[in-house]
């Protein structure tokens, strides 16, 4: 691998010495513009190409170094103007090195270094004293400008990456969490469809079982579907859970008893939810009612807009003897956390209301 060169320079600092190099031959093509034209109005002999090379090679060049050395120290130790203390200091040193520098170097072009005495001396410092001040002192403020200006920048860069991992990492665990749901909640729904097709098998109705297989089939495409898709219609999920139902009445026979009402909605074809989101409402349904007695069930599966959402409303008896119900409640478990992931605004509510179990399933309509 090989290493850096110590003089190269990042791509930013680069920049920053370009622009102040382009600045500083600007402000020289226009100082020597002046120059030019003041020698014109009081009549002194002068040529514009001379006089612009004399303010880039006497003010410009110098300035240029310094922004160079500038932007290249602050890029490798930041410390430098970490604090305000260390701003000063940082000015202070810079006083004492550069500028008499300068002023060397200037007095060094203009011919102004044949010194003889204390008086030469003195002269020449009075001459330079004021030269480069106000330039030294822009350059420094501009390049510590810059400097604090790139380093919010990429703090704030830092931030936005950081901001933006961090939302990536979050859909990337609620993808994983969802397909946790659906790895529980299918087969959960299959091992019940094949609990039915089971029960139909010991009883030996081979005939009604195979026509159970061939309803599973039917069930288990819709499911394999749905798992590839995030959303599905409620005209489609009540079309499942007819199916669902169909496969479920072989086995119960004439015990299976749902009404279903408000199915002919036109807006249950507008209306999204998470896929296979009614079927285990319905199938929570059989196991608290029909499953818990040998009497007729009694479920009702009802469509009805309320306000801005279509409210779908599952309810069934609740016998007052009936025996506890030994599922697992997985169902209305992951379709309430699924709906709460997929869609904003959606919610099941479920409980006992007097003599029935009510699961409520509110779903936003689409804004017209």
């Amino acid at each position: 691998m090989q290493s850096a060169s110590p003089f190269h320079l990042p791509r930013p600092a680069a920049r920053t010495v370009i622009l102040s190099a382009l600045v500083w031959t600007a402000i020289s093509a226009l100082g020597a513009l002046q120059t030019y034209s003041d020698n014109l109005r009081t009549g002194v002999a002068s040529r514009y190409p001379v006089l612009l090379a004399t303010w880039f090679i006497e003010y410009a060049v110098p300035l240029m170094v310094l922004s160079a050395v500038l932007v290249t120290a602050l890029g490798r130790w930041p410390v430098l103007v970490a604090r305000p203390r260390n701003v000063v200091l940082l000015f202070i040193g810079l006083v004492l090195l550069f500028q008499p520098a300068q002023w060397l170097y200037i007095a060094w072009l203009r011919d102004y270094l044949d010194i003889a005495s204390f008086a030469d001396v003195r002269r020449l410092l009075m001459k330079m004293l004021l030269v480069g001040w106000f330039t030294t002192t822009a350059t420094f403020a501009a390049i510590l400008a810059i400097h604090y200006w790139r380093q919010a920048k990429d703090r704030e860069l830092a931030w936005q990456r950081a901001q933006n991992d961090m939302l990536n990492l979050r859909l990337q665990l609620e993808e994983q969490r969802m397909l946790a749901l659906r790895a529980q909640l299918e087969p959960h729904f299959l091992f019940n469809a094949l609990n039915a097709i089971s029960a139909l098998v010991r009883a030996g109705d081979k005939p009604v079982a195979l026509a159970g297989i061939g309803r599973l089939s039917t069930l288990l495409r819709y499911a394999l579907a749905a798992s590839t898709d995030n959303t599905a219609t409620l005209a489609a999920e009540l079309q499942f859970v007819r199916d669902y139902l169909d496969l479920q009445r072989l086995r119960y026979g004439d015990r299976l008893r749902v009404a279903i009402e408000g199915a002919g909605d036109a807006l249950l074809d507008e209306v999204d939810c998470p896929p296979l989101s009614l079927q285990p409402l319905v199938e929570n349904a059989l196991r608290h009612d029909i499953d818990c007695h040998d009497g007729p069930g009694d479920i009702t599966l009802s469509f009805a807009r309320d306000g801005d959402a279509m409210v779908v409303t599952v309810t069934n008896r609740v016998p007052a003897q009936a025996s506890p119900n030994p599922g697992a409640g997985l169902g209305l478990a992951n379709t309430r956390d699924r709906l709460q992931r997929i869609t904003p605004g959606a919610a099941l509510h479920a409980g006992v209301r007097g003599e029935r179990f009510v699961a409520e399933l509110r779903l936003p309509l689409a804004k017209e």
